[in-house]
């Protein structure tokens, strides 16, 4: 690890692993929360996350976010979207994120592609990498799954 790199020198409290955590979040329309099964989502992302063995298991979190107000296009059809966005820590190069986005995105697409033939749905994903200055967090789980393992 290059010295200047945000965790050389960290306490031992704090692991490169917890600075590099995706949060997962999935805004969607009101008109297709139960079509969207987002549970079944989220195990699909948690899996190829995991699968990838760029993060730790103890720091990928999925959240859903319905929209009640929105509009979408010129609103006079059943429009229906999914906006998701992955959130990162800072640290990873461009390559290595690129393939997890790219992954991410052919799980997401294959997850809606059955709803997506039956009804007007767009799909939407970004990864966005937190800046490690101002990105804070305190969480004891990754300890808790090292005892359990152990």
């Amino acid at each position: 690890m290059p010295r200047d790199h945000p965790i050389a020198g960290a306490s031992p409290l704090l692991h490169e692993t917890e600075i590099l955590m995706p949060h997962f979040i999935a805004e969607y329309t009101d008109n297709i929360e139960q079509q969207a099964d987002l549970p079944g989502l989220f195990d699909k992302v948690h899996a190829s996350l995991g699968a990838s063995g760029v993060f730790p298991l103890g720091g990928i979190r999925s959240r859903g976010v319905r929209l009640d107000s929105w509009r979408m296009a010129d609103g006079k059809h059943d429009y229906a979207f999914v906006h998701m966005t992955l959130k990162v820590g800072h640290g990873r190069d461009l390559e290595t994120r690129t393939q997890v986005a790219q992954a991410l995105f052919e799980v997401i697409t294959a997850h809606f592609a059955e709803l997506q033939s039956q009804r007007l749905l767009a799909l939407s994903f970004e990864m966005i990498e937190l800046h490690p200055q101002l990105n804070f967090k305190q969480n004891n789980v990754h300890a808790f799954l090292q005892n359990q393992a152990g």
